[in-house]
C-alpha cells in the first residue's frame, strides 16, 4: 500500500491511502488520524489500511478523491528520528580521494551515520528556503526505510522485520558550511537544514522483486531544471543494506515507531549513470580536470528526484523543488 498526509488537521497532517496510480486517495478516517500514529500500532494498524487500501485500488472505497500533490505534506512532517547513513562507498572515495585521503579500513565494516534533523520535512512540492547562495546548496537524493519501534542491540536479521515502509528524501546540505563544522570534530548542525520527503512512503511489497535483501534496486533519476542529472542504481555498490544500517542505528538505543533511516547518497563505480547530488559531480570534475567546473545550486532552480518501477510507473511521486531565498526574520 502506499500512505501520505494532507497538509491538514494540524502539524503531523492528515493520514492518507493512496491509489497505486497515485492519482486517487482515501482519507484513513476512523483507522489512525496520522502515519505517527498508525506506526505506533502498527501490527493492528496496518491490516486495516492495507483493506483500505484494496478498496481504493478496486474502485469500491468510500470518500476517493482526486490526488493532488501540492496539497500533500511530508508522509511524516515531523519524525522523532532522522537517522542517515553514507552507505555507497564509491561516493565517500571519490570524495576523500579528491582531497588526498584514503578510505579507512572501518569505512567497509562499519558504517558512517549521523543524526539529522527531524522537526519539520518539508513536503514534496514546498520550496527549499535558504538564507544565502553562499552557503553552497546541494541536493542529495536518497531511499530512507520507516521503522515501528525497534529494540535496542537488534541484529540485522531481526531488524529487516521492523521496516514497514519505504520512501525517498531529498537530503539538503549546505556545503560551504560543512568544512568548518566538521573541524570543529563535533559533527553537522547549520550544514544540515530541513529536507523533503517523497509525496508517498510505500510498503517494502509493492517493490516487489526491486526489494531484496533490504535494498531497493531500481536506479533514482534526479532531473536540475529539466535536464538529466543523474540515475544510479540503488541496488549497486550499496556497502551496508537498509537491515544493516537500522540495526547500526540501535546498537546502544532503541527507535522510536517513525524513525526514518537514510541510505545516504546514492552513488555508482560508474560515473556514466550520473550522480544524486552536486558535491558527487563536482568531485569527478576534479579528478579529471583538477578543480570543479560546475557551480552549487542557485535561487529559481528546481530539482526533481523520482524512482520508476521496470515498467515506467512512478513509484513513490515526484520530489519536486524549486529553490528560494529565506526571508529573515
Amino acid at each position: 500500500m502506499k500512505l501520505g498526509s494532507l497538509k491538514e488537521g494540524g502539524r503531523d497532517g492528515t493520514l492518507i491511502v493512496v491509489s497505486r496510480d497515485l492519482a486517487r486517495a482515501v482519507r484513513a478516517t476512523g483507522i489512525a488520524a496520522t502515519l505517527q500514529q498508525a506506526l505506533e500500532d502498527w501490527s493492528n494498524v496496518a491490516p486495516r489500511l492495507n483493506a483500505l487500501s484494496e478498496s481504493l485500488n478496486h474502485g469500491d472505497a468510500d470518500g476517493v478523491f482526486d490526488l493532488d500533490m501540492q496539497a500533500l505534506a511530508a508522509p511524516l512532517p515531523r519524525a522523532y528520528e532522522f537517522v542517515d547513513g553514507s552507505a555507497y562507498l564509491p561516493h565517500v572515495a571519490r570524495v576523500r580521494k579528491a582531497r588526498g585521503a584514503e578510505v579507512p579500513e572501518s569505512f567497509y565494516t562499519d558504517p558512517l551515520m549521523y543524526q539529522a534533523t527531524s522537526a519539520g520535512f518539508y513536503g514534496p512540492r514546498d520550496a527549499v528556503k535558504v538564507v544565502s547562495e553562499d552557503y553552497g546548496i546541494d541536493l542529495e537524493a536518497e531511499i530512507v526505510v520507516i521503522t515501528d519501534d525497534v529494540p535496542m542491540a537488534v541484529t540485522p536479521e531481526q531488524a529487516a522485520g521492523h521496516i514497514q515502509l519505504v520512501g525517498l528524501v531529498n537530503d539538503v546540505s549546505l556545503r560551504n558550511l560543512i568544512p568548518a563544522e566538521l573541524a570543529k570534530g563535533f559533527g553537522f548542525l547549520q550544514s544540515k537544514p530541513r529536507s523533503a520527503l517523497s509525496p508517498v512512503f510505500v510498503t517494502p511489497d509493492e517493490l516487489g522483486e526491486a526489494w531484496q535483501g533490504s535494498k531497493v534496486h531500481l536506479p533514482l533519476v534526479t532531473h536540475i531544471n529539466g535536464e538529466w542529472f543523474g540515475a544510479p542504481e540503488a541496488g549497486v555498490d550499496m556497502q551496508f543494506d537498509f537491515a544493516q544500517l537500522v540495526a547500526h542505528a540501535a546498537k546502544t538505543r532503541p527507535l522510536s515507531a517513525g524513525a526514518i533511516v537514510g541510505s545516504g547518497t546514492i552513488a555508482n563505480e560508474d560515473t556514466a549513470l550520473g550522480a544524486s547530488c552536486f558535491a558527487e559531480r563536482r568531485t569527478v570534475e576534479t579528478l579529471r580536470d583538477g578543480k570543479p567546473s560546475t557551480p552549487f545550486m542557485s535561487f529559481g532552480d528546481v530539482v526533481r528526484i523520482e524512482m520508476f518501477d521496470r515498467a515506467g510507473n512512478s513509484i513513490f511521486g515526484a520530489i519536486e523543488q524549486r529553490i528560494e531565498q529565506a526571508a529573515r526574520p
